[in-house]
């Protein structure tokens, strides 16, 4: 057996020394050491199974020489019994805590209780290797993400803070990116978990391949990835690795021989200008990556200060929009339409606002954190339970086959309760299809358009009349129009004309209106604030009206009271 002895006194390692070569089938091979220093040395140099460290050392001490030991892998597989001329249980313990297997007097050391020592820290140290083994086992268990084999989010998260702490001694940044799968929740209901495992895993290759050899990239829960990226001296470099990333989700997957298509969207923060905490910098790279998504996904967002303010606001209105939707709170208004021709009421357009309570939200506001949330299905099927009912009361009531408008979302289109919501509500009631106009916005049209074209005209088949709703704001496609069976078209408010528009503004407006009449569509005009427009809106033959100048959105008694001196009941 290799022995190292470690010991300032050299009477104690003669002393030590000798009594280890008493027995008469030692086997022991013995070197001396006079200081910590030498005996690190030596260390360094040999393999020794056993080492007898003297407590008390000039410079550095034996609890001191132990630590570094063991903070050393080369160094660390050594057992060690601690020997010291006091005798005291405290120092006994802080030798062991520090890492030592058993601690001896050396005013009791003979030759029997030194063999015992040395068996009894070789097997102690055989046992804490193995123990140490498995806890290594565990926890690479623990900090992999089984399926993909990349960091969890515990073990990214301390190497994160890590990072971030040595990264204070140098002038470069640290940049954290947070990923997000698009479309993959639609993957996993369509095709199954098994094809959404395999979509995560052939990301991760892809991703891998767009970094450098030293970046940290974890798996932190279900769609959901990081990256570090240390030493970043520029935000360009930031951008070419997440214009890589992007690029690479160009191209399908081959997903059990079906193309499917899936993006990612990514959110960048950076440490020290964002924040010099490993928990707040991860919060900013996912606020900078749901801004990606709100920006039309698989696109990069750096994350910007006053990205926090609006994300509290949503997380606000998120809050209050389940309070207000589990107690029913919600208002319906009904804003008049209007026959051009005779100004006959034609039916009314059903819109939601805010209870009257504070916090207090636009429709502006909270519609788009529903749609986020999913949340604007269930405020959807409120919405047509209540305006249907309005509806039916009021045919009976009035004895008149008014319309009822309601706004249909993109979330809600892709939402397979909705034909039969629509048609349960409608049976139950016992109204026609034809008295339901459902208006939906153009962006609900370019997302998806072929499954939204099955929806639409499964819906117009069972009689719906399909609106198309604010044409002429932002993005306008003169092919949706021949696209998707859409019956009506209302131009958008902007399109009114005043004393102020220009002439061109006017000669556009004119030009829209008789291109949609040509094409058979019936056309409202939307926002009619003055008489000039109601004119000119005659003027130009548009066959519907709608506006605050000829009809306020009413609540449910006001409603009543027009329909009263209307239909004089």
């Amino acid at each position: 057996m290799k022995v190292l002895i470690v010991d300032d006194d050299v009477v104690d390692r003669k002393v030590v020394k000798r009594t280890l070569c008493a027995s008469s089938d030692s086997h022991h091979e013995v070197q001396e050491a006079t200081s910590a220093a030498q005996g690190m040395s030596l260390l360094s140099s040999s393999q020794f199974d056993v080492i007898l460290l003297d407590y008390r050392m000039p410079e550095v001490d034996g609890i001191e020489m132990v630590s570094d030991m063991r903070a050393k892998p080369d160094m660390g597989n050594t057992a060690i019994v601690m020997i010291s001329a006091y005798d005291e249980p405290s120092l006994a313990l802080d030798c062991i805590e520090a890492g030592a297997q058993d601690f001896l007097a050396k005013n009791e050391i003979t030759l029997s209780k030194l063999e015992k020592a040395i068996l009894f820290a070789n097997k102690r140290f055989e046992i804490e290797q193995r123990m140490h083994k498995s806890y290594l086992a565990v926890k690479r268990m623990a900090e992999k993400d089984p399926l993909t084999g990349l960091s969890n989010r515990y073990h990214f998260e301390e190497t994160l803070k890590i990072l971030i702490a040595s990264n204070k001694r140098v002038t470069s940044k640290v940049a954290l990116l947070a990923l997000d799968l698009d479309n993959f929740k639609h993957i996993n209901d369509t095709m199954g978990h098994a094809a959404g495992d395999k979509v995560l895993q052939q990301s991760v290759k892809r991703i891998r391949k767009c970094l450098r050899n030293n970046e940290g990239f974890a798996r932190l829960g279900g769609d959901e990835f990081a990256i570090i990226l240390g030493n970043i001296m520029s935000g360009d470099e930031i951008s070419r690795i997440a214009n890589r990333i992007l690029d690479s989700f160009n191209v399908a997957f081959n997903i059990d021989d079906k193309e499917v298509h899936c993006g990612v969207s990514i959110g960048v923060a950076l440490c020290p200008d964002d924040s010099v905490n490993a928990q707040t910098l991860l919060k900013c790279a996912d606020i900078a990556m749901y801004r990606a998504k709100q920006n039309g996904k698989n696109g990069v967002s750096f994350y910007e200060s006053y990205y926090q303010t609006e994300f509290n606001q949503r997380f606000l209105i998120q809050n209050e929009l389940i309070g207000v939707l589990e107690n029913a709170l919600f208002r319906l208004l009904y804003q008049p339409l209007f026959s051009a021709k005779d100004k006959s009421l034609l039916g009314f357009e059903a819109l939601i606002r805010w209870p009257e309570m504070e916090p207090h939200f636009t429709p502006e506001e909270f519609i788009p954190v529903a749609e986020q949330s999913k949340l604007i299905n269930r405020i959807g099927e409120w919405v047509i339970t209540t305006a249907f009912n309005q509806l039916s009361q009021w045919h009976r009531q009035f004895n008149t086959a008014l319309t009822m408008s309601v706004n249909i979302s993109a979330v809600q289109l892709h939402d397979s309760d909705l034909l039969p919501y629509l048609s349960h509500t409608l049976e139950r009631l016992s109204l026609s299809a034809n008295s339901v106009i459902l208006e939906i916005t153009e962006t609900a049209l370019i997302k998806d358009n072929k499954k939204v074209t099955d929806i639409l005209r499964v819906l117009s088949g069972r009689g719906f009349k399909i609106a198309l709703d604010d044409f002429g704001m932002g993005f306008s496609s003169v092919s949706h129009l021949m696209e998707y069976p859409i019956d009506i078209v209302k131009l958008d408010k902007s399109m009114q004309t005043s004393n102020e528009s220009s002439d061109k503004h006017q000669r556009i407006f004119k030009a829209l209106a008789l291109m949609l009449k040509t094409l058979d569509f019936v056309v409202v005009a939307e926002g009619i604030e003055t008489k000039e427009q109601l004119l000119q809106c005659q003027q130009f033959n548009l066959e519907r009206l709608q506006g605050n100048y000829l009809g306020l959105p009413l609540n449910k008694e006001r409603s009543e009271l027009f329909l009263a001196s209307i239909f004089d009941v």
